[in-house]
């Protein structure tokens, strides 16, 4: 689309920038590294926006592609591009490590070099997953991304933060492997690692739940569905902040991003003989972690639940589809492309609500070095304003309308009743659990007699923490009361991809 080759530099300048910061190291007060920093990532989202601005909404096609041989004896290629799935992750991406970058400003003593470069490094992996075309190149910045969180975990994470790394790691190592194998037999069986020729193969059934298993231990333990949950609360808990807000608002997604990009356009037949397994765990992440959210007493894990419990809207958007087209009470198939759009919607939100919900937790440890929710109790008598935004962004996380929380779970609820009435009952009590367990919170952490000296002595947020938490909040409300923009961009390659799974590859 561009003689620029704008996605590899928005690859490679974070990387290069994380690089620069690694090597300035940390001295004196280490106020150079973190502009430098700041810079490296608001010149990354300025140019992410080039992404928006110059996309083509009209059509399905791959935008700003870039190729060049990689390693031509395998015909594996440098190979970029982006259409209407990709490039809105590409750009939360790009917001959301301005963000952490800014919250970890004067909260990060030890090393800062380090972790700001963990970061920024990080950015680049991200965005090189959402714009991969070449399997192999995909599958390099997907096991790529997994070692700065590693560290980040490992040496900036709390006491447990050794149990819960090589937890993570073994958990999406293991998966990832069987998405290789996968990838590597297709190879074989086409020639070719593109994965829009992947989208064209032909594959018997058996071949296609073979590779559609081997991508559900890829994707189900990024998104993480249940039951491969188990290690997303443990990581979130021990996780500084900026690495919680990472891993909730950008890890998360690719799980859900790899169902779109592999799972549904190269294992159609597959995909719809077991989309009820699925929708089973999509609803049992959506029923179950609800409840079992309601009972934590850590405000951390609580909201690690919260996570699942709404990814579970996404998965489930995108394999309902399938049951809508088969309800012989809905013979024009109504609703497959809101199911699909409001888990692309529901994905961004997530970004953007749970990052907040992190970050407000970040605030409240950074003063009073614990995140159990019996410390707390009256926090809006010391802090106001704080206490506003928290409210707001749990109102959002609990689904409010007018808040970007509401419009994807509403549309993938809409859409579940066109396939199956209890599906939309079931998916519609998260909006209950929801609001139980966060307002739950909210009412013993912000509510009632100041709980000990240390609440009565809080400091309202600083201007620092204020322009995230505007920051945010905007975004959310934009979302919630205008997603037009976002959803027109990916109508085009919403449609494309219901036409392609819709028909049969046997």
């Amino acid at each position: 689309m561009s003689d620029l080759p704008l996605l590899s530099i928005l690859v490679w300048l974070p990387i290069l920038g994380g690089i620069a910061v690694l090597l300035a190291g940390d001295k004196g007060d280490a106020s150079g590294v973190r502009v430098m920093s700041l810079v490296f990532t608001i010149a990354t989202f300025l140019l992410s926006l080039g992404l928006y601005t110059g996309f083509d909404a009209s059509t399905a096609d791959m935008q700003f592609v870039e190729r060049h041989a990689w390693i031509p004896v395998f015909d594996i290629y440098y190979h970029f591009g982006v259409d209407g799935f990709s490039m809105p992750l590409i750009i939360l991406t790009t917001f959301t490590t301005i963000l952490v970058v800014i919250a970890g400003w004067e909260v990060i003593k030890k090393k800062p070099s380090q972790y700001l470069a963990a970061f920024l490094i990080m950015e680049g992996l991200m965005i090189g997953v959402f714009a991969a075309l070449d399997a192999i190149f995909f599958y390099v910045f997907w096991e790529a991304m997994l070692v700065p969180m590693f560290i980040l975990i490992g040496i900036w994470g709390g006491e447990r933060r050794v149990y819960a790394t090589i937890k993570f790691f073994i958990y999406t190592f293991i998966g990832s492997v069987f998405m290789l194998v996968a990838l590597i037999y297709m190879y074989f069986q086409g020639g070719s690692f593109a994965i829009l020729d992947m989208h064209e193969m032909s594959l018997s059934m058996n071949e296609q739940i073979l590779i559609f298993l081997a991508f559900l231990a890829a994707f189900a333990v990024k998104v993480p569905m249940w039951p491969v949950h188990t290690w997303l609360p443990d990581a979130h808990v021990e996780a500084p902040t900026g690495g919680s807000v990472i891993l909730a608002a950008i890890m998360l997604k690719i799980g859900g991003y790899g169902f779109i990009r592999f799972s549904l356009p190269i294992t159609p037949d597959a995909a719809h003989a077991l989309d009820w397994l699925i929708i089973l765990m999509s609803l049992v992440a959506v029923v179950y972690i609800g409840f079992v959210a309601l009972v934590q007493r850590d405000m951390k894990k609580l909201v690690a639940y919260s996570s699942i419990a709404h990814m579970g809207f996404v998965t489930l958007g995108l394999f309902v589809v399938f049951q809508i087209w088969e309800n012989p009470a809905n013979a024009t198939g109504n609703g497959a492309a809101l199911a699909v759009e409001g888990a692309m919607i529901q994905m961004i939100s997530h970004g953007f609500i749970s990052g907040a919900m992190f970050l407000m937790i970040g605030v409240l440890y950074d003063r009073m070095h614990t995140r159990e929710i019996s410390a707390y109790g009256g926090v809006v008598h010391s802090m106001p304003v704080f206490a506003a935004f928290s409210v707001f962004f749990a109102m959002a996380n609990a689904g409010l309308p007018g808040t970007s929380g509401f419009v994807g779970e509403f549309m993938v609820i809409i859409a579940s009743f066109h396939a199956n009435f209890w599906y939309a009952f079931l998916a519609a009590l998260t909006l209950i659990l929801g609001a139980a367990y966060t307002l739950w919170m909210v009412k013993r952490v912000f509510y009632g007699e100041v709980a000990n000296d240390n609440v009565a002595a809080l400091k309202d947020i600083n201007a620092r923490e204020l322009v995230i938490m505007t920051t945010l909040a905007v975004a959310v409300l934009a979302l919630g009361l205008w997603p037009a923009p976002v959803i027109d961009v990916m109508h085009a390659s919403v449609e494309n991809l219901l036409q392609h799974i819709q028909f049969s590859k046997l």
